[in-house]
């Protein structure tokens, strides 16, 4: 247990344990995208529980990529004083921070936003257009918008930032061959297909020097008939590593319905089924040299720890366990390593979706 629990750096950033808090939708944000008391609140259980470093929920990078009500945004200077109180309240406790970016590309919530959702290439949803294929200009524009975004993290305090390119928002979208079906410079092949994503890191890297953690979540694999590939990952890493990535977070599954798995996957979790990811995080390890945290089903310590101990992962994230237990990780290294209280229900978005936040509903009366 006690490697869970010791110090380590990626690229100078000082993380007090190995465990991750992964982003998630909070719904606590204004209809702005600014950050609330509220959402300061979740950072600061968050860090008192001992998170070694808390993943923001997904935020914006421009307005078309909002994903939905109350979501977090980066794409605005004026929400510095918000993004400011969230960098303060981690720190207070002696946690790190990392901004995630996002760009929800087809998903995009074009009613709330009144914008054209845009996409690698057009798609339909029950019959209807739901986003119109990027040109370069758009996609020339969303690049610096990320790398914005990422000047704004570093200026507010965060310590790091995290690319979100998994789970079949914009630049998963990119990635996978299901719904990337362009036949210019940015479709066909797996080089073409990453092409944004590494454009985006460049840019990124050259808004916030080479002394800032970069960090990218990446689907292990789609889980759809055609698409995203464990093989495919695997060679995308090797290009991240290349361009200066610092940090590579693993998970899995898509918003599309033919998924055959969704990133947060409802039901009991025995424990030889936690990790749901660990065979693609093994094959990771094997060939790309950067540090991985694993998310996806790990509720034990016993399976967070035998996961570091056996080389499978560097760092530990928990989603849904840290929405049940917020000092899931103070709890661990007081002893007490009895499993997560998280049934993986998902009924904890419910009171977000219904406009009340993101909370746990196991401890209502």
């Amino acid at each position: 247990m006690q490697e869970l629990f010791e110090e380590t750096s990626v690229n100078g950033m000082r993380l007090p344990n190995r465990f991750f808090r992964s982003a998630t939708w909070e719904g606590l944000a204004t209809p702005d995208g600014a950050s609330t008391e509220r959402l300061v609140g979740v950072v600061e259980k968050l860090a008192e529980g001992g998170v070694g470093l808390i993943i923001t929920g997904h935020g914006y990078v421009s307005r078309e990529g909002q994903a939905g009500p109350w979501q977090m945004g980066y794409h605005d200077d004026a929400l510095l004083p918000g993004l400011e109180d969230l960098a303060r309240a981690a720190h207070r406790h002696g946690s790190r921070i990392a901004a995630q970016m996002a760009h929800a590309g087809a998903h995009a919530a074009a009613k709330l936003t009144g914008r054209e959702a845009l996409g690698p290439s057009p798609a339909r949803k029950d019959g209807v257009p739901s986003c119109r294929e990027m040109g370069r200009p758009d996609i020339e524009r969303v690049v610096r918008a990320f790398a914005e975004a990422a000047t704004r993290a570093r200026r507010a305090g965060f310590d790091a930032v995290q690319i979100h390119a998994a789970h079949g928002y914009l630049l998963s979208q990119f990635l996978s061959p299901a719904t990337n079906r362009r036949s210019d410079e940015y479709g066909g092949s797996l080089a073409n297909r990453s092409r944004i994503v590494l454009e985006i890191v460049r840019a990124t890297r050259a808004a916030v020097g080479s002394d800032y953690p970069i960090l990218i979540k990446l689907n292990s694999e789609d889980f759809i008939e055609g698409g995203f590939s464990v093989g495919e990952m695997l060679d995308v890493s090797s290009q991240l590593q290349g361009e200066g990535v610092d940090a590579v977070e693993l998970s899995g599954g898509t918003l599309n319905g033919a998924s055959g798995f969704t990133p947060v996957r409802p039901g009991a979790i025995p424990r030889e089924k936690e990790g749901y990811y660990r065979d693609a995080a093994r094959r990771f390890k094997e060939r790309v040299g950067l540090p991985l945290a694993l998310v996806g089903g790990i509720r034990s310590a016993e399976v967070a720890e035998q996961l570091v101990a056996e080389g499978v992962a560097d760092y530990i994230a928990l989603c849904r366990p840290l929405i049940c237990e917020p000092d899931l990780v103070k709890r661990w290294r007081s002893g007490d390593r009895s499993m997560s209280a998280c049934l993986s229900d998902n009924r904890c978005f419910r009171p977000a979706i219904a406009g009340k936040g993101l909370r746990c509903l196991l401890w209502d009366k």
